[in-house]
């Protein structure tokens, strides 16, 4: 059985405010989230998503 964080715990843990993981939960930018209700349950062992908002983080193809 999987061990799942909150969204407040993730938010913490990123170093990101609490309405960003929410944000990345409902664009399933974060792997296993799982959505109850008013509750996001993201997996204990998630990785923090790359920020593509910023500018070296996107991947520019060759020209």
């Amino acid at each position: 059985m999987f061990e799942y964080m909150t969204v407040q715990e993730a938010a913490k843990k990123w170093n990101l405010s609490e309405r960003r993981v929410q944000k990345l939960c409902a664009e399933n930018r974060i792997a296993g989230v799982v959505h109850l209700s008013r509750i996001w349950l993201i997996p204990q062992n998630a990785h923090k998503p790359v920020d593509g908002r910023k500018k070296e983080n996107k991947i520019f193809p060759s020209l």
